[in-house]
Parts: structure tokens; C-alpha cells; sequence
């Protein structure tokens, strides 16, 4: 009875990653769609905000567990959880969302390399290879020939790079500090310290917030779909699911949301997509898998 209990968790933690994935892949079409409108770095103190609000009602009283090592904790993932989101939304818009959405995922290809000094443990060969892989799908899919022989890369496929460092360090130390804390009360700190520090940016780089602008339906059901689902909803599931299964596994869910977001950048933005950038993503998609499996065999090993 206890392994069929075990198993239908580990279902369902599997499902909840999918569903993570499945949202955040459509939020790469809401905010492309959104950008002409609200300004990136506005854009993300609002999804932000409406997050930790939200989340800091339901919690209530919950958060009286708050003490001096989950503020430092929480403060510290919290700015790169905004900086990742921050250079993840300017890069939109900058660059196609399809585009934004796989190289978003490099994360996956990083943390091994991020955990390296903090475990002493020097990855496995074949997470090179990996980065390796990686490195060559991302120059497939964002560099281009500006015609002078030399091949650039433009401002949005950069940012967008930069949000995959913000992106691995936030899972790295989330996932370090996390196991003895309530994660949905860390979460709610990282939302509030996210929202702060894009507010604190947001009129250095955006200028003037189009308040007008914030009254149109459009606005708000896309800020809250951004809040609830892809802020608050999604990260409380990532945060309670890594409790269930294994890191490597649910970082390959996880990557899922590269997929989802092309798919709905065809669907709903009729993005398209050259054979050499599908070529690229394909060629990302199997370096994060390589190395996912890798870690898996490993923590199987650990366990065993």
C-alpha cells in the first residue's frame, strides 16, 4: 500500500510539472502579446506584486515560521529569481517568443556547472558534452550573418541567455536552502523581494509607467494570468513537487515549457521558424536531456 501511495504522488508531482510547463509556455505568448502595451521591467514588478499578495493571504499567519535566515535566504534567491525575469521579459522584447522560450531552458545545461564549486564535484564528461550540444543549438537558433562575415547575435537572444544564469542560480540555492524550510513561505519572500527590485529598476529602463494603459481588459486578464497562474500557481507547484521526485527529472518536465512555448508562439502568434532554428532547438533539447539522465542515473546510484 505504501509503494502504490508513493507512486500515485510521484504521478501526480509529474503531472504538476507538466501543468508548470504547460503555463509557462503560453506565458511566453501573453507577454510578447503584452509588451506593446506595459513595459518589460513593469511587467514584471506587476506579475510579481500580484504574486506575493495573493500568496501572502493565503499563507496568513503562516508566516510568523519568518526568522533572520529565511529573510537573508529568501532575499538573496529572490533577486535572482527578478533578475532572471527581468532580462528573461526584456529580452521579448527583443526577440521572437519561440526563440525566448528554448533559450531560456540553457538553465538546465548550467546548474551542474553552478553546483561545482558549491559540492567540490566536478561534472561528468558527459555534461560537457552536453554544454557542448547545447552551445551549438543556440548558435544555430540565435546567431545570424549580418552580411560583413561575422555572425552576431542580437540584444534579446542575450538577455535571454543572461535570465538562464539568473535562472540556474535560483534553482541551485533554492533547492540548497529549501529542504528545511516551508517552500511556499520561501516562495512568497522570493515574490516579494522579485516585485521590489523590478519596481526599483522599472523607471531606470522602462521610464514613466503607462498607467492609462493598465485599465484595458486585455491588460488585466493578461497581468493576472502572468500573477496568479504563471507567477504564484506555478511556483508553489515547482517548489512542492521537487519535494516528491527526483531534481533531474523534474528539470526535464520543467524544460517542457521550450516546447509548449514554440508550439503556442505558432498557434497563436504565427511565429515561424527557419530548418536550421528547428534544427537548433532539437539540438538543445537533447543536450538537457543528456544531462538530466545522467544526473538521474547518479541520484539513483546515491540512493541505492
Amino acid at each position: 500500500m505504501k509503494n502504490i501511495a508513493v507512486k500515485k504522488i510521484s504521478v501526480l508531482a509529474s503531472l504538476g510539472l507538466i501543468l508548470t510547463a504547460a503555463i509557462w509556455g503560453f506565458a511566453f505568448v501573453v507577454v510578447k502579446d503584452s509588451l506593446d502595451v506595459v513595459p518589460p521591467v513593469y511587467m514584471t514588478a506587476i506579475r510579481f506584486s500580484i504574486a506575493a499578495v495573493v500568496l501572502g493571504i493565503v499563507l496568513n499567519k503562516r508566516l510568523a515560521v519568518l526568522d533572520k535566515k529565511y529573510v537573508i535566504q529568501g532575499i538573496i534567491t529572490g533577486l535572482f529569481l527578478g533578475g532572471g525575469y527581468i532580462t528573461q521579459t526584456i529580452g521579448c522584447n527583443f526577440t521572437t517568443a519561440g526563440k525566448n522560450a528554448f533559450l531560456t531552458t540553457v538553465y538546465v545545461i548550467l546548474i551542474p556547472f553552478f553546483v561545482w564549486p558549491l559540492n567540490k564535484k566536478r561534472p561528468e564528461l558527459i555534461v560537457f558534452i552536453s554544454a557542448f550540444i547545447a552551445l551549438t543549438g543556440i548558435g544555430m537558433l540565435a546567431l545570424r550573418n549580418e552580411g560583413n562575415g561575422l555572425l552576431t547575435m542580437n540584444f534579446g537572444d542575450v538577455m535571454t541567455l543572461v535570465c538562464g544564469v539568473f535562472y540556474a542560480l535560483h534553482i541551485v540555492f533554492t533547492a540548497r536552502w529549501g529542504q528545511d524550510k516551508n517552500p511556499v513561505v520561501l516562495t512568497w519572500i522570493q515574490f516579494v523581494v522579485a516585485a521590489a527590485s523590478a519596481w526599483i529598476f522599472a523607471p531606470f529602463w522602462d521610464g514613466r509607467l503607462p498607467v492609462e494603459a493598465l485599465g484595458a481588459g486585455k491588460v488585466i486578464g493578461s497581468m493576472l494570468y502572468l500573477g496568479i497562474l504563471s507567477s504564484l500557481v506555478c511556483f508553489v507547484l515547482q517548489n512542492v513537487c521537487l519535494k516528491y521526485m527526483e531534481s533531474s527529472l523534474a528539470s526535464l518536465f520543467l524544460s517542457l515549457e521550450s516546447v509548449f512555448g514554440v508550439i503556442f508562439s505558432t498557434i497563436f502568434l504565427k511565429e515561424k521558424m527557419t530548418v536550421i532554428m528547428i534544427i537548433g532547438c532539437v539540438l538543445i533539447f537533447t543536450a538537457i536531456t543528456m544531462a538530466d539522465q545522467l544526473s538521474g542515473r547518479k541520484e539513483k546510484k546515491e540512493q541505492a
